[in-house]
């Protein structure tokens, strides 16, 4: 089973879960794309600090379940990673620079989870919605192996039905600054971006 911190599991279960329709979040004139990081919190935080992203949404995709609430995907058994759907002015930001800044941002390394986020909904993976996202993914991706002397065993997927999470999650760390801070300081995630990255990391401190 998946595990947080146990002040994230009272959370939980102090609040009611709901499920959501798949959205595609399609906008004029804006592209979207998604990107699953370990703690969709965290991926929402560093990417609203980005140029050029509009808008960031917490939710699960590329699971069998439909309408999966976040007990069903930390019980480990619906298949989907803890994602986050990114909408972004591609006039201002490109989508390799959103891939770049992506696996600076994570453990591409770490097949089983992200930081103190152990399980399958927990690992990176990024979803490509067309051939020439996917080429530009994948040669990003090896660029990130070679930088890196390591594998990096970060999927590229293709896009699939995407469901928001529910309200308490969205933009958590703007709602519950103190909680969010202690746990991303607590996860480690600064720490091992920065150790593993070196000069090449891009670590948002808050």
């Amino acid at each position: 089973m998946l595990r947080r911190f146990g002040f994230i599991a009272a959370l939980i279960c102090a609040v009611a879960a709901s499920g959501a329709e798949a959205d595609d979040g399609q906008k004029d004139g804006l592209s979207t794309t998604v990107f699953a990081g370990g703690c969709f919190w965290c991926v929402e935080s560093d990417f609203d600090k980005l140029d050029g992203v509009v808008d960031t949404l917490s939710g699960y995709t590329g699971g069998r379940t439909d309408n999966p609430t976040y007990r069903d995907v930390t019980s480990g058994g619906t298949g989907h990673y803890e994602a986050v759907r990114i909408t972004y002015d591609p006039a201002k930001v490109s989508y390799e620079t959103l891939v770049t800044y992506f696996f600076r941002h994570v453990d591409p390394t770490d097949p089983d989870g992200q930081f103190c986020d152990r399980g399958p909904g927990y690992r990176t993976a990024i979803f490509a919605a067309n051939a020439e996202e996917r080429e530009i993914a994948e040669r990003l991706k090896a660029e990130a192996a070679a930088e890196l002397s390591a594998e990096v065993v970060t999927p590229v997927l293709d896009t699939g039905p995407f469901y928001p999470a529910e309200d308490y999650h969205q933009d958590y760390y703007v709602k519950n600054p103190v909680r969010y801070k202690y746990y991303r300081f607590a996860c480690g995630r600064d720490r091992r971006v920065q150790s593993l990255w070196g000069d090449g990391a891009k670590t948002p401190r808050s």
